[in-house]
C-alpha cells in the first residue's frame, strides 16, 4: 500500500492489491486518477555503472594499423596469455611426481606430452582461436555476452521455454564459476613459481609460503593504483618468459630428441586406449596446460581477435609445446628430476634469475584474473545479476583499467587462505580445473545456439564443431570431478554461492520491478490529472529515474503528495541495457517533450558501459533540453525490501535479497550525480 507517513509501502493490503493504493494515493493529490494498465515487461532502471566520460565513445571496429596490431599483439601476450603461460611451472609435474603420479616411463612420457599438445592445439587452438573468437558481442567477448547473443534477455523470464531458462542457469553458473578460477589462480602460480626456491636451496623451503603472500599481498593492494604504467611492462616481460622456456624446451629437446615423437597424436590415444582407469585420472592434471583458454575469449574486447590470434600462433603455442617436449625429454633421461622438471631445466647459474621471471610472470597471470574478475562484475552489474558495487577508473584513457574494492578485497582474502590452508602448488593443482572445465562446458553449449541464431549454421555444422570440444571437455570434467574430495570441492562451493546471490538479485529486482510497476500510472494520464487541479510549479528542473518508459515515478507521486508542488520542467529519465556492450553517442538519449513542461528521456547504454546521468543529460541538450546543474534537482526512490510469503521467491531468498538491497552502493554515488542535488524518497515494498 502507498501511505501518507512520509514512506511507501508497495505490498499486498488486507483488502487486496497495490494498484488501488496507487490510485488512492494520487487521488489525494490529483483527484482523478484511471485503472492502471497491464504491464508488459520491465525495463532495466539503476543497473548501470559509475559514470566516465571516455566510456561514452562509440565503438568502432575498424581493423589497427600495423603498428597499432604489433602493439595490440604485445599487449595480449602480457594479459591474455599469462595464465595459460604459466602452466609449464606445474602442469607435467602433477602427472609425475607426488602420491598419485605415474611411472615415469618413456611410453608414459610421450603419451601425456602429446596429449598436452593436442589439447593445446584442439581446445584453444580450434575451439576458442578459430571458432568462439568470432562470436563478439560488438567487439566484447567473455561467457555473459555470449550469454546475451545465444538468449537476449527480454521480456517475462517466466515466459521462456524450459530449454532457454536451463541455458541461462548454466550460462550464470559458468560465470559464477570463474570467480573460484579467479582465486586458485594467483595462488597456484605464484606458489609455483616461488617454489623455485626449493631447487636452488632446500633451506629456502621455509619461505616459500610467506613470500608467496607477502607477494601476492602487494599485487592486491597495488590494484587500487591502476595497471597503466605496470602494464606497459606487461607484453615485454612475458616475451622475455615465452623466450625463456622457449630455450630451455629446446636445450632439453637436444638432450633427447626422441620426445619429438610426442607430436604424433597416435601416443596419446595409444596412452588412454591402454592406461585403464590411471590414464582417465591423469586427464585432470592433463587439462592444467588449457586452464587459460577461457581468458582467451573474455579479454577480446580489450585487444581484439587478430592481436590475440597472432599473439598465439606466432608466439604462445610454439614456445608452450617447445618447453613441454623439453621438460619431457629431460624425464625420459633423467626420471629422478620429476619433482621440479620446468626449473630442472635451466643450468644452476640461471635459476635465480629464472625464479623472478617465473615469479614476475605469474603475477601477470594473476593480474590477468583480477582485472577479468573486475570486467566481469561489471558486466554482471550492467545485465542486472549483481548488485550496485563501487567501480573506480584508474586510467582517463583505457576503458578496460577499473578497480572495484570490494571485489579486489574478496579476492585477496580467498587467495591468502589458499595459500595458507594447501600450502602447495601440488595441493592447490587439486583444486584448479574443475570449474574451468565446467565453464568451458557451458561456452560451447552457447556456441552451439549462438552460432545458429547469429550466423544461421545448419545443425551439423554447429555440430561439427561443438561435439568433439564438448565430448573433450566433459571427459576433463570427468578426471578432474575425482580432485572433489582434495580440493576440488573449493570452487564449486564458491561458484554454488555466488550463482544463489546472482540468480536472487536477478529474480529479487524482476519482482520489484513488477511489483513497482503495478503501483505506477499512465503517463499521459498524469499529465491530464496535473492540468486539471493545476498544482502549483516552482522554478528549476525536477529529474525523475523511471523504470518504465510509460509510467509515472512513484517517487513523483510522492513528492506531490506531500509537498504539493511541482517543478516547472519535470523529466522522467529511464536508463536501458542494450543488448550491445556499447552504444554510440548519436544513438545513446532519445528526447520526446511531452507538453505542458513534462519532458521524457530515454537513454541507452551496453553491458559494457558506466553511463554517467548528467553526461546523458549534456547529450540531451542537442535534442533540444539543455540543463543547468544549478537548477536541477535529482529524485530518487530508495526502496526498503519487506519480504513476504506472497507468491515470487521462497522467504529465505527474499530475506537475502532485502540485505544484498541494503547493502548495495547508492543510487548516488552509482549514478555519480552532484550530491547536493539529489532528494531521495523512501519506499517499502512488499515481494
Amino acid at each position: 500500500m502507498i501511505s501518507g507517513t512520509g514512506r511507501t509501502n508497495v505490498g499486498d493490503h488486507e483488502r487486496g492489491h497495490l494498484s488501488a493504493r496507487a490510485r488512492q494515493l494520487t487521488s489525494k493529490a490529483l483527484e482523478g486518477v484511471v485503472e492502471v494498465p497491464r504491464w508488459r515487461g520491465p525495463t532495466l532502471p539503476f543497473v548501470g555503472g559509475k559514470v566516465g566520460l571516455r566510456e561514452m565513445s562509440t565503438y568502432k571496429s575498424n581493423p589497427p594499423c600495423r603498428s597499432r596490431l604489433a602493439g595490440l599483439t604485445l599487449a595480449a601476450l602480457g594479459v591474455v596469455y599469462g595464465d595459460i603461460g604459466t602452466s609449464p611451472l606445474y602442469a607435467l609435474r602433477e602427472c609425475f611426481y607426488g602420491p598419485h603420479a605415474l611411472e615415469v616411463t618413456p611410453p608414459n612420457v610421450l603419451g601425456i606430452l602429446s596429449l598436452f599438445i593436442w589439447s593445446l592445439i584442439l581446445i584453444v587452438g580450434v575451439k576458442y582461436i578459430s571458432f568462439v573468437l568470432r562470436a563478439d558481442n560488438k567487439g566484447e567477448g567473455g561467457i555473459l555476452a555470449l550469454l546475451s547473443l545465444a538468449f537476449p534477455d527480454k521480456g517475462d523470464p517466466s515466459s521462456h521455454s524450459r530449454g532457454k531458462r536451463t541455458m541461462l542457469a548454466l550460462g550464470l553458473f559458468g560465470a559464477a564459476l570463474l570467480y573460484g578460477d579467479g582465486m586458485i589462480t594467483p595462488a597456484v602460480s605464484v606458489l609455483g613459481a616461488v617454489e623455485g626456491l626449493d631447487v636452488v636451496t632446500p633451506k629456502l623451503h621455509d619461505y616459500v609460503v610467506p613470500i608467496t603472500l607477502g607477494v601476492i599481498s602487494a599485487l592486491f593492494i597495488a590494484q587500487r593504483a591502476g595497471t597503466g604504467a605496470v602494464g606497459k611492462v606487461f607484453g615485454p616481460i612475458m616475451v622475455a618468459w615465452f623466450a625463456e622456456i622457449s630455450v630451455l624446451g629446446i636445450r632439453g629437446i637436444i638432450v633427447e630428441p626422441s620426445v619429438l615423437q610426442a607430436i604424433n597424436p597416435w601416443h596419446g590415444l595409444h596412452f588412454l586406449a591402454t592406461g585403464g582407469f590411471v590414464g582417465f585420472k591423469i586427464l585432470g592434471s592433463v587439462f592444467l596446460v588449457v586452464t587459460g583458454g577461457e581468458a582467451l575469449y573474455a579479454d577480446m574486447g580489450h585487444f581484439g581477435r587478430r592481436p590475440i590470434r597472432i599473439a598465439w600462433f606466432a608466439m604462445v603455442l610454439p614456445a608452450l609445446i617447445l618447453n613441454y617436449l623439453g621438460q619431457g625429454a629431460l624425464l625420459i633421461d633423467s626420471p629422478t628430476k620429476n619433482e621440479n622438471p620446468f626449473f630442472n631445466l635451466a643450468p644452476t647459474w640461471a635459476l635465480v634469475p629464472l625464479v623472478i621471471l617465473a615469479t614476475a610472470a605469474a603475477v601477470i597471470a594473476s593480474q590477468a584474473l583480477i582485472s577479468g574478475a573486475f570486467s566481469l562484475t561489471m558486466q554482471g552489474i550492467q545485465l542486472g545479476y549483481i548488485p550496485r558495487l563501487s567501480i573506480e577508473h584508474t586510467s582517463e584513457s583505457e576503458r578496460g583499467q577499473i578497480y572495484m574494492p570490494h571485489v579486489n578485497w574478496a579476492l585477496m582474502a580467498a587467495c591468502l587462505g589458499l595459500v595458507v590452508g594447501f600450502k602447495t602448488s601440488s595441493n592447490l593443482a587439486a583444486a584448479y580445473g574443475i570449474a574451468v572445465t565446467l565453464t568451458m562446458a557451458v561456452t560451447t553449449l552457447l556456441f552451439h545456439h549462438a552460432a545458429k541464431r547469429l550466423w544461421g549454421w545448419k545443425t551439423w555444422q554447429v555440430l561439427l564443431v561443438c561435439v568433439p570440444a564438448f565430448i573433450i571437455e566433459m571427459a576433463f570434467f570427468g578426471a578432474n570431478a575425482l580432485k572433489v574430495a582434495n580440493g576440488g570441492w573449493f570452487p564449486l562451493v564458491v561458484g554454488a554461492i555466488l550463482f544463489t546471490l546472482m540468480a536472487t538479485w536477478k529474480r529479487g529486482r524482476f519482482l520489484l520491478w513488477q511489483r513497482m510497476r503495478s503501483a505506477s500510472l499512465p503517463v499521459a494520464q498524469f499529465i491530464e490529472s496535473v492540468q486539471r487541479r493545476q498544482p502549483a510549479r516552482v522554478d528549476g528542473t525536477a529529474v525523475y529515474m523511471a523504470g518504465s518508459s510509460d509510467g509515472t515515478p512513484l517517487a513523483l507521486l510522492h513528492n506531490l503528495k506531500h509537498n504539493k508542488v511541482l517543478h516547472r520542467r519535470v523529466v522522467f529519465l529511464t536508463l536501458q541495457v542494450a543488448e550491445d556492450p556499447r552504444v554510440p553517442d548519436t544513438e545513446r538519449v532519445e528526447v520526446e517533450d511531452l507538453d505542458h513542461g513534462f519532458w521524457r528521456v530515454r537513454a541507452r547504454f551496453g553491458f559494457f558501459e558506466d553511463p554517467s546521468v548528467p553526461r546523458l543529460l549534456e547529450l540531451a541538450a542537442a535534442h533540444g533540453l539543455e540543463f543547468r546543474e544549478s537548477e536541477t534537482t535529482f529524485f530518487l526512490s530508495r526502496e526498503t525490501i519487506i519480504p513476504s510469503r506472497r507468491a515470487g521467491m521462497a522467504l529465505w531468498r527474499e530475506r537475502l535479497f532485502a540485505i544484498m538491497a541494503r547493502n548495495a552502493t547508492s543510487a548516488t554515488a552509482f549514478f555519480r550525480l552532484p550530491a547536493n542535488r539529489v532528494v531521495e524518497l523512501g519506499m517499502q515494498v512488499e515481494i
